[in-house]
């Protein structure tokens, strides 16, 4: 059996301006006529998200509602730090949620499905590793990639974010013993040298970085690195 770990943001799909977007659409539909940038947002999302500490676990979280409530104080701190009154900025740190998952605003790169199709005429099996939201198959889903994508491992549900090496443990136990694997990502520390420390043969995506034995700039290039192995 082969088997390719996908990273999804930035590997797979992309989501305009990630957060610090996702706020200023928020801010923007209470506050129409608002000079707020992104640039002025995004310093207070840099920290708060349990992917900016991956060493700590967080399985005591056990639902997509207590997930998202853990974080939505890093929503409404950003609303304050620009201005925003403290009970308006509670009330728009609960609307973060909806905006962010709008399916209109994610997209899919435009070699993931043709390479997805490729890899599984080789005999790959496809699967995503994300630090990301609890709806994350959701997306998966609307996006038109779970009849690609065979299994889903979503660190919000783990409680373990990558780089930890719980988070790859976790995906590679539900294998058969001897399976072939690979990490495909475009975050270095994250998704390559998490990848590497456990083990796991991998290959960066989309944004070069000299550490990189094997890097790719599109999806395209991925077909040759696996098969030399």
């Amino acid at each position: 059996m082969k088997v390719i770990l996908w990273d999804f943001d930035g590997t797979l799909a992309y989501r305009d301006g990630m957060w610090s977007a996702t706020l200023l659409e928020v801010l923007r539909s209470a506050f129409p006529h608002t000079t707020v940038t992104r640039e002025a947002i995004r310093p207070y999302l840099e920290t708060g998200f349990p992917w900016h500490t991956p060493s700590l676990p967080h399985t005591d979280i056990k639902s997509a509602d207590e997930w998202w409530a853990r974080f939505t104080p890093v929503f409404e701190r950003a609303f304050k730090a620009v201005g925003i009154d403290e009970t308006r900025a509670r009330e728009l740190a609960t609307q973060v949620r909806a905006r962010f998952l709008d399916r209109s605003a994610w997209h899919l790169y435009d070699d993931v499905l043709p390479t997805l199709a490729r890899l599984a005429e080789q005999g790959w099996s496809h699967q995503i590793l994300s630090n990301h939201v609890p709806e994350l198959a959701d997306l998966v889903r609307d996006l038109e990639l779970a009849e690609r994508i065979r299994t889903v491992h979503c660190s919000a549900l783990s409680g373990f974010e990558k780089p930890n090496p719980e988070a790859f443990r976790r995906a590679r136990e539900q294998l058969p013993p001897g399976t072939a694997v690979w990490m495909i990502g475009d975050n270095m520390e994250v998704d390559i040298l998490g990848a590497e420390a456990c083990g796991i043969r991998s290959i960066l995506v989309r944004k070069p970085d000299p550490r990189a034995d094997r890097y790719s700039e599109g999806l395209a290039g991925v077909d040759a690195l696996l098969n030399v192995g």
